[in-house]
């Protein structure tokens, strides 16, 4: 679509293919097996099945940030903004601290990386947590856009499952 919008949403971000997206979460679990993951940490909504997914193989918990606090969340949370390349806006972003510690490392989970900012917003929320980051799983990555060589410029492994490296409004090319 214009404006560098993927348009996935009859698979991954509004109608949900069970099983293409059972099978992205084995592949991360493949991916990230030698690293010894206890949760999972992702954020609403679009990240969530892919989480699941990937959570569901390597038997881990999955965490969700929030976009907001909403009344079922006490005030003993983690908070950060992320600004959303899609949508053109800036989220509060929250974990509640009950859910992540010290002692975890974290595997990051996304459907899209773009410029990294969601990425980089869940990366502030382990380091105030003062939790381990085992790396970063992403279902698409738009590579032109270059978040995910700038984080892995930062020594962070970023495994994208499929990785664009130009598009237009009509055509794709694949790194």
């Amino acid at each position: 679509m214009p404006g560098n919008i993927l348009k996935v949403d009859c698979f991954l971000n509004h109608c949900l293919d069970v099983e293409f997206l059972m099978g992205v979460g084995r592949e991360i679990s493949e991916l990230f097996k030698d690293r010894h993951i206890s949760k999972i940490l992702t954020i609403e909504t679009s990240g969530i099945p892919i989480a699941f997914a990937a959570g569901h193989y390597m038997n881990v918990p999955v965490v969700f940030a929030k976009k907001k606090k909403t009344g079922n969340i006490a005030d003993n949370f983690y908070h950060t903004q992320v600004a959303s390349y899609t949508h053109g806006n800036t989220y509060d972003v929250i974990v509640s601290k009950e859910f992540i510690n010290g002692d975890d490392s974290i595997l990051l989970i996304d459907d899209f990386l773009a410029k990294g900012n969601a990425l980089k917003g869940l990366i502030d929320i382990i380091s105030q947590a003062g939790a381990t980051l085992a790396g970063c799983a992403i279902a698409i990555e738009k590579g032109f856009q270059g978040g995910g060589d700038e984080l892995r410029n930062m020594g962070i492994r970023v495994e994208s499952l499929a990785i664009i490296e130009e598009m237009s409004d009509n055509t794709l090319r694949f790194r």
